[in-house]
């Protein structure tokens, strides 16, 4: 008889078949990535971040490769929350899979309104906020920089839902633990982390910069020690779940996460590299589990020895 492992997590109510997602924003909203496995393998899909409006983005060069990371400043390009509901989740609906949407607004009042319209929506299982956004009302400052203003946003998305609210954490701060307290004393259900680390690159024939935004996001293999850092002491902070991520390309980086205490992970620049890497990473975690002989992943989280 063929030993059965248990990969099951639940993250802040949303049950997962297995502990991998997909980062926001690297996976767009799946159709692309169906040519290449099997949707149905994963334990949910974060969608691309929406808007209230549709969105153009910033001006090219978006993208720009560094050595072991990617810096992005694609600006939220995204066709706005109605084509989301009308023309992508319906693609969606036919997997066996969660389907979490992340958010992005310049005000409150945006936040609120985005989550009224997805309240409205069969097949979201929860929502995922991404704080690092401008807020115009407060200068241009990102929500996520300061306790009370990603308090503020996360209790105000909390009044206008009873989906599973999971906040996303900029690394752009000085504590990071601070920002996940306050976001959970003010309603979150669970907590994703990191956010893309701020960062540019320049040429030096042009002298220019070589993103059109000046500065971008990185991601990649070159964030994971700080991502990895940050998890294992956010986890010791809070109460709720946590969804790692920051480089994650292979079993072992998933691994990694899971000890220092998260109870998911999200896979993003991997992606662009290897099409199938989440298939691949939720293979390697049921082969881990069965040649350790141990029977439930979640046994692993936080199991980090200090």
């Amino acid at each position: 008889m063929t030993r059965k492992v248990d990969l099951t997590v639940n993250i802040g109510g949303i049950q997962m078949k297995n502990p991998v997602t997909t980062a926001s924003g690297t996976f767009n909203f799946g159709q692309e990535y169906g040519e290449y496995l099997d949707l149905n393998r994963l334990g949910a899909i974060v969608v691309k971040g929406t808007t209230l409006l549709p969105k153009e983005g910033n001006p090219p060069p978006r993208l720009v490769e560094t050595p072991a990371g990617l810096l992005n400043a694609i600006g939220l390009q995204n066709p706005g929350v109605d084509h989301l509901l009308e023309e992508d989740l319906p693609y969606l609906q036919q997997f066996d899979l969660p389907v979490i949407v992340n958010i992005s607004g310049n005000t409150v009042e945006e936040y609120v309104e985005l989550t009224e319209k997805l309240n409205q929506a069969p097949g979201i299982a929860g929502i995922e906020v991404n704080i690092s956004c401008p807020n115009v009302k407060k200068g241009g400052l990102a929500f996520g920089t300061k306790p009370e203003m990603a308090a503020e946003v996360t209790r105000a998305i909390r009044k206008a839902t009873s989906l599973p609210l999971i906040v996303k954490l900029s690394p752009n701060v000085s504590d990071i633990t601070e920002i996940a307290c306050s976001v959970e004393d003010a309603g979150a259900d669970a907590l994703s982390l990191i956010n893309t680390l701020l960062g540019m690159a320049i040429d030096i024939r042009t002298r220019r910069p070589k993103l059109g935004n000046i500065m971008g996001g990185l991601s990649g293999p070159a964030v994971k020690p700080v991502a990895l850092r940050m998890v294992w002491q956010v986890s010791r902070a809070v109460k709720i779940p946590l969804i790692g991520m920051g480089g994650i390309m292979s079993t072992e980086d998933a691994l990694e996460f899971i000890l220092a205490g998260a109870s998911a992970v999200a896979v993003g620049t991997a992606s662009f590299i290897n099409p199938r890497a989440c298939e691949e990473i939720v293979q390697g975690l049921e082969d881990y589990l069965l040649e350790q002989r141990i029977d439930s992943i979640r046994q692993l989280i936080g199991g980090l020895e200090v």
